[in-house]
């Protein structure tokens, strides 16, 4: 799954992407509402979590322009204020649920996971397709031609990401820090490896070579 996280907390994001990234979430942060606008807009999201004290247009604007806009992404909205009005006040700006911290990390992921099992308000569907390659970010199925392919965490991870924009070239930094939240040196062979991965899983056994390398730059995925 992929979500955005608006939170200006650098502390707080830097927490909660490296504890959603353990269970295989790709994690975007956002540090304010302005940029966050044009991230959901323009991103394909399953899931945004959104603090409601934000710099500038706090959280409870930000979803009421979300919404505006025709973003239809589920969103969890989080905030120290607990008062009935305050969620009240949280849900008819659009968002789908209202956590108060202090929270636990088991509650967050519940709740996103809650959140994914609804379908969008835009009903946009979820799965991921480049030709007959499909990818379910919520159920973290893979298949080819019909045929199920079992993939690691990590291989999800990686195949989700370029599938996300077919035809975009990844470079190797964005995909260490997407994939493995830049915890791994730039420097060593770890995409290498697990393109070589995916390649015999996704790939080989059917005949195609959709997974391309970009020499000097990175990679991408292409319909064949």
């Amino acid at each position: 799954m992929r979500v955005l996280l608006v939170e200006d907390s650098e502390k707080v994001a830097s927490v909660l992407r490296r504890a959603l990234g353990v269970d295989g979430y790709a994690v975007d942060v956002a540090e304010a509402g302005e940029p966050a606008l044009g991230m959901a807009a323009g991103g394909r999201y399953d899931a945004v979590i959104l603090d409601v004290m934000l710099p500038g247009m706090d959280g409870f604007e930000t979803c009421r322009r979300l919404r505006s806009a025709g973003v239809g992404t589920p969103v969890l909205m989080l905030s120290g204020r607990g008062e009935v009005t305050d969620r009240v006040h949280g849900l008819e700006s659009g968002a789908d649920d209202y956590l108060v911290k202090p929270f636990s990390l088991a509650e967050l992921r519940a709740r996103l996971r809650a959140l994914a099992r609804r379908p969008p308000l835009n009903g946009s569907p979820p799965v991921l397709r480049v030709g007959d390659l499909w990818l379910d970010p919520v159920s973290h199925a893979v298949s080819r031609g019909g045929r199920p392919i079992a993939l690691t965490k990590t291989e999800f991870a990686l195949l989700e990401t370029l599938m996300r924009s077919p035809g975009r070239v990844h470079t190797r930094r964005a995909l260490i820090d997407r994939v493995w939240d830049g915890r791994d040196d730039h420097r060593s062979n770890v995409i290498e490896v697990y393109v070589s991965y995916l390649r015999a899983k996704v790939d080989r056994p059917f005949g195609r070579r959709s997974i391309k390398t970009v020499h000097g730059v990175g990679y991408t995925v292409l319909a064949d």
